[in-house]
């Protein structure tokens, strides 16, 4: 036998029967109204238990919607197929927003022109206000003195000049330390042994340094000012 042609020809047979709708959500909007209606079908029946009633009444509503769904072609397609948003709630989108748009752009045209001639009364309004004050405190006249002026204008003028004096005077002030610095590398230099021999040679007795200064110099190996200042503590000789 031949089962599938039975089966198209069934499937057929129970599409042309199907109601064709174009809502999907105005035919929810009906079956809501319809299960309102059967959730009364039950409330005279009194010799049935509370919870059987409430699960009878809920499975006749299931199954009412079931048949709904099952025998209606929301625009030629199955419930299930149809789409939950359809084209007119979105032009009817479109529209509240076209009206929304036109009438804000009215807003802007005329509400000016109503708010202009208040605003115009306000600031009348204000003037005269202000008009009604009085100044009750005359400004003085700010006189310059001339004197401040030229004391001002000769301390400007020689700023420049004691700045660069001031300069100078730190810059040989640097000279300065340079030159300390460089006579106390000197003083604290230690004599060698052949500068002192030289010395000896060259000056013989008339050696500023005495004898016993210089000995000490050569054999600690100190500087020349430490020698002299050894010399002085043990009253060798007196300096001049």
């Amino acid at each position: 036998m031949d089962t599938s042609g039975r089966k198209e020809s069934v499937g057929e047979t129970d599409e042309e029967f199907r109601v064709k709708v174009k809502s999907k959500k105005l035919l929810t909007e009906q079956m809501e109204k319809y299960k309102e209606v059967l959730k009364t079908a039950l409330r005279g029946v009194t010799d049935v238990e509370e919870e059987t009633r409430r699960a009878l009444l809920q499975e006749l509503l299931s199954n009412f919607e079931a048949a709904v769904q099952e025998n209606v072609l929301v625009n030629g397609l199955s419930w299930e197929e149809a789409p939950d948003h359809e084209d007119d709630e979105v032009l009817d989108v479109e529209g509240v927003l076209d009206n929304t748009i036109v009438e804000t752009t009215w807003k802007r045209r005329t509400h000016p022109k109503q708010i202009l001639p208040h605003v115009i009364h306000s600031l009348k309004a204000e003037r005269r206000i202000m008009e009604l004050y009085e100044v009750t405190v005359k400004p003085q006249e700010f006189v310059r003195d001339t004197d401040q002026e030229t004391v001002m204008a000769d301390v400007s003028a020689a700023a420049p000049g004691s700045v660069r004096q001031t300069a100078q005077v730190l810059k040989s002030f640097r000279t300065l330390q340079n030159q300390v610095d460089g006579l106390a590398q000197v003083l604290d230099m230690k004599p060698s042994q052949t500068t002192l021999e030289v010395q000896r040679e060259v000056f013989g007795q008339s050696d500023p340094t005495p004898p016993s200064v210089s000995a000490a110099a050569a054999r600690s190996g100190r500087p020349m000012r430490s020698a002299v200042e050894e010399a002085v503590a043990t009253g060798c000789y007196d300096v001049l």
